[in-house]
């Protein structure tokens, strides 16, 4: 039984990225309430804010600590997904890359998914009034948003070496990512301000939190959403051991990302009955689609030893050095805590009639930086990472049953299209030929493919990427927009056949668009956001 009965206008299931946008949103409306739902903790640890916090992030409380099923393509490996369980999401335990992807990814969302109004002419004023941007203005470019966008703070040597030896490999010198072209080399610019983090809990929720009519409750993981002859009605939580009912009276609106959002959908007896029943819960509301076309791109990563004592990973130590640093950033915001440490990167052509880049790179003055990466000596390693951007590999999502704190069984399905494999292979080396430029390859003393096996072969390299493949933490596609029978959501993320239910995350991306997703989310809260007003009149 219920031990509490609250009522909102608008309740949000779901603190991250999507859902700080949306409680920024809905809230300016000073005669709406808006309850903001977030399983995890608050964003206040100092990790989380210093950019190079990142590294100590992939792992610990403010992840969800969700592992793949046993992957079939890839050696049957159980593979990390770290996912953010705070507020923020992932973008309060990301590395900040600030990229959009490019036309063509909306285009097709509107002509092949039949998503209405999501073309790239009609989501960019979207990307634009989400984006406060220190350098670049104009019609591509937002200098106002809550968003803030900064280039890197004095690059690492590392990082200027690799972008040299990018055009040394004949990639074209890019100063923007996110402008009319996305192919070449060049640093990334990062959602960062004043050398800080600026998560959507920075840039729109912290701005928010005065709001009498805004309520944000952390420690509450959702129970199930309430449904009343086909309606929506609200959501029931469990907070410390409590189940706790919030009623909604206009909407619902689901963000839990690409894992959480299916999960919170199965679990409120809403998805495709065959996993409903075999997860032991009763069928509300049947829709097949729910936890399908779930999609991610696969990362490749190359240790590389150097030949000094110079990357990053040195002040992951107790020592002098790490103790300079971090008088260095308190003082005066600048060193190598205030770098994102994936400073740099690029994106390459991969398959010969790709219309656009179909590959993207990373690099990381450092080795060893996200759990579950191999690493050299201390200060002597660097990282280049590597992912086929538009997989045609689809996997789910399944809830396990009917208990919420159980974790969703999630199978990526990696690399199960040949054409994944070819391309992931492609990236790799691509990679390698980048670091044998004269740029890098007088800072390199030895290259570490995981595992220690030398890579020749046609058969080298498919094993080094079915044994090596993980995450890029960009999961989407789970309740997938569209008009189609397996969608889940319309083009106005209203779920199909229920009332005053939304969900408004990656999750609805029909297609995983060629970059970063965290820009792309923002985005998407920001057009629900004014479809929510625009339905409410």
């Amino acid at each position: 039984m219920a031990q509490q009965d609250d009522s909102f206008d608008y309740v949000i299931a779901g603190g991250g990225t999507a859902g700080c946008v949306l409680a920024n949103r809905l809230s300016a409306d000073v005669s709406v309430r808006v309850l903001l739902l977030e399983a995890g903790r608050s964003d206040r640890h100092p990790l989380i804010h210093v950019p190079a916090g990142f590294a100590r992030l992939t792992a610990g409380p403010y992840q969800w600590g969700f592992v793949s099923q046993p992957q079939k393509h890839c050696e049957g490996r159980e593979i990390p997904l770290a996912q953010g369980k705070v507020i923020g999401g992932g973008g309060s335990i990301n590395a900040q890359v600030f990229t959009r992807g490019v036309a063509q990814d909306y285009d097709e969302w509107a002509s092949v998914h039949g998503c209405e109004g999501w073309s790239a002419k009609e989501v960019r004023k979207y990307f634009v009034r989400s984006e406060r941007n220190e350098r670049l203005s104009g019609p591509l470019h937002g200098a106002e948003g809550p968003l803030s966008v900064s280039d890197v703070v004095n690059p690492h040597p590392l990082s200027k070496a690799f972008v040299r030896a990018g055009q040394e490999f004949g990639l074209p010198y890019n100063s923007d990512f996110n402008g009319n072209e996305q192919y070449g080399v060049g640093f990334y610019q990062t959602t960062t301000r004043d050398a800080r983090r600026c998560s959507a809990a920075v840039g729109y929720l912290r701005p928010a939190r005065h709001r009498r009519n805004l309520v944000v409750r952390t420690g509450a993981m959702v129970r199930r959403v309430v449904t009343d002859h086909g309606r929506a009605t609200g959501i029931e939580t469990l907070e410390g051991g409590t189940t706790r009912r919030y009623t909604a009276r206009r909407e619902v609106i689901v963000a839990a990302g690409a894992f959480g959002s299916p999960k919170v959908l199965q679990l409120s007896g809403i998805g495709d009955p065959a996993d409903l029943r075999q997860a032991g819960i009763e069928v509300v509301h049947a829709l097949p689609g729910v936890g399908k076309n779930l999609q991610d791109h696969c990362d490749l990563d190359i240790i590389y030893e150097l030949t000094s004592y110079q990357s990053m990973d040195r002040y992951a130590r107790p020592l002098p050095a790490t103790a300079v640093a971090a008088v260095q950033y308190a003082a005066f915001r600048r060193g190598p805590l205030a770098s994102t440490v994936v400073e740099a990167g690029g994106f390459a052509y991969g398959g010969e009639e790709e219309p656009t880049p179909d590959l993207q790179f990373h690099f990381l003055p450092a080795a060893g930086v996200e759990a579950g990466i191999a690493a050299v000596r201390p200060g002597f390693g660097c990282t280049l990472n590597s992912y086929f951007l538009r997989p045609r590999s689809r996997g789910t999502v399944r809830v396990a049953g009917p208990d919420p704190r159980q974790a969703p069984l999630i199978d990526p399905n990696y690399l199960a299209d040949d054409y994944d494999l070819e391309m992931a292979i492609e990236g790799v080396r691509q990679s390698r030929q980048i670091m044998e430029q004269p740029s890098m390859a007088s800072s390199i003393k030895a290259e570490h493919l995981a595992g220690g096996r030398p890579v020749r072969t046609k058969d080298d390299y498919v094993a080094f990427v079915r044994r090596h493949g993980r995450t890029s933490y960009h999961p989407v596609g789970t309740c997938a927009m569209g008009v189609s029978d397996q969608s889940v959501v319309s083009p106005r993320l209203k779920v199909h056949g229920l009332e005053g239910l939304r969900v408004v995350d990656s999750s609805v991306m029909p297609r995983i668009v060629s970059s970063n997703t965290q820009a792309p989310t923002v985005m998407i809260a920001e057009h629900a956001s004014d479809m929510i007003v625009e339905d409410a009149r």
